[in-house]
């Protein structure tokens, strides 16, 4: 029975994600950098008073707004236990990766809401920031950092401002830890200030509707979005359903438990209900940041990856982004395995490795429903280009694309973003603007596409010439282990890196890169990995294959070795 008539409810549903909406919007206008300005890795999202999601921003990337819920519980909790009240004014930090944040670069700024001296919920906005203080420079690509302390500077529940007044002491320690100080302050104030106008506007929303009809209709809308799971899980046969991939880890250590390391998922599905079985999956390393927080990176990857899978939208269309999605999924990790570290092992290059946890997910659901899922994806790499111009840091992060495999009735995406990582791809005109980099190459690569009745993406190629002697550190995957093939599609193509020098030699480099000096003049080559095709060549049309020819993805030697019984 629902609290509050539908009508109603659909339209401060529609206002809630208004709020979001324009939250996103006016971060990204005011943010100095590129990674939030142009690529959108930013968060945006309201939550009731106990943290429960209310909407999010729907072009903020998953990783980034899906957290949010856990960063608002462990401040709550963070503060309760200092004795600390949350008071209006306040606006408290926080980058806890073992209370909530996805990893440390992802600083929250969350601004309590009040109608007069009640709190009534919270604001928030997150973002990627370029530098946290760390052991190299940059915020990622730190693939070398022994523990969360090496991962840079932590906030926990941190009050930048008191009742409305500047903790100026908080503000002088970022200003003297952080490399590129400008760029990274900035986004942090406009982070603020976004976050402030959601506090606005959810008030505006309150005062004319009454905070009784906000909190009845947000309830009824948790309680419409889990229908929705549930109805849509209950559709599925019951039983137990497991996948394995393995991720590169540290091609070039020794030590084998440092490498090519196994992420294993089991489904297991009753009524209405999932539980996600982590059990299997490597345990974790304890001096290399490959772990993923269970909570902002790990529960993120499993909820967006099922949600995608069951209730996509072109079917469904806008269904509420609230806590009522998660409610039916339950997460099982035992405690000190890659999925489910345990403090103070390192988590800062978590990124890849969650990717390829999501793709795994992916794999498992492919046994249940095998017509929405795609194939392997080729999974992305993050790099981060660095150096000194007149005694100043100047810090790039570049977000390199992967590619999805094929799908029922769809090829697959060439160069994109995959599953919990949809930021957008930055031009190169904003890259070459603001930093010594000249960007020679930025392709699909060719006769790289894996055969299927439906082919899987193309990965790209990104060439990097430096113009000043500067460095870079980079975390990758897709290495060794090729995306995976579905129902007699191929399995996809790897991925390679390498750094081209002056003297015309060149130097090899596995997927994860720790800091690493370059000259001007020097040029690093990224081949991103193609994904896997869907279904059996056989069934690929002709037409389909002539238009790949035509595109210059495949040569026709290629596509008679490829689909030979089209060219008999």
């Amino acid at each position: 029975m629902t609290r509050i008539d539908p009508v109603t409810g659909a339209v401060i549903q529609g206002a809630l994600e208004s709020i979001a909406l324009e939250m996103g919007h006016k971060l990204m206008r005011m943010s100095y950098s590129s990674i939030i300005r142009e690529s959108e890795d930013f968060g945006a999202a309201l939550t009731d008073v106990n943290g429960l999601q209310m909407c999010e921003c729907k072009m903020s990337t998953p990783l980034q707004s899906g957290p949010i819920p856990g960063y608002v519980k462990n401040v709550i909790k963070v503060l309760a236990e200092r004795g600390d009240p949350v008071r209006p004014g306040d606006v408290i930090m926080h980058n806890d990766p073992y209370g909530g944040a996805s990893h440390g670069p992802d600083v929250a700024f969350c601004v309590p809401v009040f109608l007069d001296k009640l709190l009534i919920g919270w604001s928030v906005t997150t973002a990627h920031h370029l530098d946290i203080g760390a052991l190299s420079p940059g915020s990622c690509g730190i693939v070398d950092a022994v523990d969360t302390y090496a991962e840079g500077l932590q906030f926990k529940a941190i009050k930048v401002f008191e009742e409305g007044k500047r903790n100026d002491a908080v503000w002088h320690i970022l200003r003297a830890n952080i490399r590129a100080t400008e760029l990274v302050v900035g986004d942090m104030e406009a982070q603020i200030e976004a976050a402030k106008i959601g506090s606005k506007r959810l008030l505006e929303l309150v005062k004319k509707y009454s905070l009784e009809k906000i909190v009845n209709a947000f309830h009824d809308l948790m309680d419409y979005s889990e229908k929705m799971m549930r109805d849509a899980i209950r559709a599925l046969p019951d039983g137990e359903y497991s996948a394995t991939t393995k991720i590169d880890g540290y091609l070039d250590d020794p030590d084998p438990a440092r490498r090519e390391l196994p992420i294993k998922v089991t489904l297991k599905v009753n009524g209405d209900s999932i539980i996600v079985d982590l059990s299997g999956t490597a345990r974790q390393v304890d001096d290399k940041p490959i772990n993923m927080p269970l909570v902002g990176t790990v529960d993120c990857s499993i909820w967006l990856t099922i949600r995608s899978i069951l209730l996509d939208s072109v079917i469904y269309g806008s269904i509420p982004q609230n806590s009522g999605l998660t409610r039916p999924i339950e997460i099982m990790a035992p405690a000190g395995c890659l999925v489910n570290p345990i403090f103070p092992a390192p988590v800062i290059a978590r990124f890849c490795p969650g990717n390829q946890l999501a793709d795994t997910v992916m794999k498992a659901f492919a046994q249940i429903v095998p017509d929405k899922v795609s194939a392997g994806i080729g999974n992305l790499r993050v790099v981060a280009l660095s150096g000194l111009r007149d005694g100043n840091h100047w810090v790039h992060m570049e977000i390199m694309e992967g590619s999805y495999g094929g799908r029922f009735g769809l090829d697959g995406m060439d160069a994109v973003d995959t599953l919990y990582a949809n930021t957008r791809n930055n031009p190169i005109e904003d890259i070459e603007t603001h930093i010594p980099v000249r960007v020679d190459r930025y392709e699909l690569r060719e006769n790289a596409m894996a055969a299927g009745q439906w082919r899987g993406g193309i990965g790209a190629i990104r060439e990097f010439t430096f113009l000043d002697d500067a460095g870079f550190s980079l975390e990758g995957e897709g290495h060794a282990f090729e995306p995976w093939g579905f129902d007699g599609g191929q399995s996809g193509h790897k991925a390679n890196l390498k750094l081209l020098h002056t003297d015309g030699t060149s130097t090899s480099l596995p997927s994860k890169v720790p800091y690493f000096t370059v000259k001007a003049g020097e040029t690093l080559v990224s081949t991103g990995p193609s994904g896997g095709g869907y279904g059996n060549p056989e069934l690929r049309k002709r037409a389909a294959i002539n238009r790949d020819i035509a595109d210059g993805l495949i040569s026709l030697k290629t596509a008679k070795k490829l689909f030979p019984s089209q060219f008999r």
